[in-house]
Formats: structure tokens, sequence, C-alpha cells
């Protein structure tokens, strides 16, 4: 697994139904936080941050500091826009491995 070093500020996904958005920043030494904003974070809310921690998990981010903004989105449509914010956080966009990425069962 690779492991990346969120280095700036990212934003990934939209304010559209059924997507997120998602902005990425450093958090040093103060492990994972997440500020949810969803109109279904009573229903879904804590499946959201599963989703979430899982996927900076398998990306190695152990502190980042969240801020999202669900509209609906289904749990592959937060994998993928977790991925895109962290590997533009790093300045890593040329080293997606989408492939890869069946061995997470998301």
């Amino acid at each position: 697994m690779q492991k990346f070093n969120i280095v700036r500020q990212a934003i990934a996904g939209t304010m559209e139904s059924s997507d997120l958005q998602i902005i990425l920043d450093q958090n040093e030494g103060n492990g994972i936080e997440i500020e949810l904003k969803s109109s279904v974070e009573n229903q879904y809310g804590r499946r959201i941050r599963e989703v979430l921690l899982d996927t900076l998990k398998n990306l190695g981010i152990e502190d980042a500091k969240l801020t999202v903004t669900d509209k609906g989105a289904l749990d592959c449509t937060i994998v993928a826009r977790t991925i895109a914010v962290v590997h533009r956080a790093a300045d890593a966009t040329d080293k997606i491995d989408w492939e890869g990425l069946e061995e997470w069962n998301v």
C-alpha cells in the first residue's frame, strides 16, 4: 500500500444530487476529523463516515481534516471522491491505481 502525504488543501466532488463534495486539509498529529453535512445523516451518517475512514486507511492517511457535504452519494461515489481528493492533496494525481482498488470490496 502506498502512503500519501497531504501537502495542500484539495477539493473533489460536486454539490449535485447523488454526489458529495469533500474538502481535505492537513491535520498533522490530530488523526482524522470529519465534519459531515448531510440531509440523511441520521439514517446514513455512520455508514458515510465508515466508508470515508476505510478509504483513507487504505490510502495510508492517518491525519487529515475533511469537510464533507453529502447529497445522497452511494458508497462507490464516496470512495471515488475520497481517492481523488487524497491524490490531489498529495499532488499525486498521476499515481491513481484504479485497477488495484478491486480488492477493497466496495
